[in-house]
């Protein structure tokens, strides 16, 4: 998994509270046994209708947030099913960093297993940053892990809580197997003296 340390993107809003994961990748997308080429169906039935024409009316299919990775959402992000797919879909869709004042716990964990930096703000702070998204097209931010902070060029300053457990695995980009490597010699050595106690027992 690719470390993060800082990012900088265009701002995307989903202006929608409680957004399921069944909105971010509906079920019918779940079949794909890879785990990339789910982007193309994020938010499937909010970015097209139901003849498969493009909804003009939906945030993300304006193009001034063409190429944007930081999305912007209200509170309960990510609830519903447990499905890992949601994640996979963001990162492939573009997504780096996404910005609410809650999250449901499983999607929350989950993106931090796949690279994806969730962060949770105030209500009245993500407004602030829903209201420079609107009034300035191309609004950018940039996000910096290492001192846990959002600015923009217009003087925002903003700090962010995270677990510094979590914050660690993004910036060292491990997952739970690369977690695991990281001990890769003890648990041979604990396999050797293992194999030894089988092969000789007492």
């Amino acid at each position: 998994m690719e470390a993060f340390k800082q990012h900088s993107g265009i701002v995307a809003p989903v202006d929608r509270v409680n957004v399921d994961t069944d909105a971010i990748i509906p079920k019918q997308f779940l079949k794909r046994i890879e785990r990339t080429g789910f982007g193309q169906f994020l938010f499937y039935e909010w970015r097209f209708d139901e003849a498969g024409n493009v909804n003009p009316d939906f945030d993300l299919n304006k193009p001034r947030y063409s190429g944007a990775s930081i999305l912007i959402s209200r509170a309960n992000f990510g609830c519903g099913s447990s499905r890992e797919h949601a994640p996979w879909a963001i990162m492939d869709y573009g997504f780096k960093v996404i910005i609410a004042p809650s999250f449901a716990d499983i999607f929350y964990n989950n993106c931090f297993k796949n690279g994806i930096l969730p962060i949770k703000l105030s209500e009245e702070q993500v407004e602030e940053l829903f209201q420079r998204t609107y009034r300035n097209e191309g609004y950018q931010l940039s996000v910096d892990l290492e001192n846990k902070k959002i600015t923009d060029h217009l003087g925002l300053s903003i700090d962010f809580d995270l677990d510094e457990h979590r914050r660690q695995f993004l910036l060292q980009g491990l997952d739970d197997i690369g977690l695991t490597l990281q001990h890769e010699a003890e648990i041979a050595a604990y396999e050797a003296r293992h194999k030894d106690r089988l092969a000789n027992p007492a």
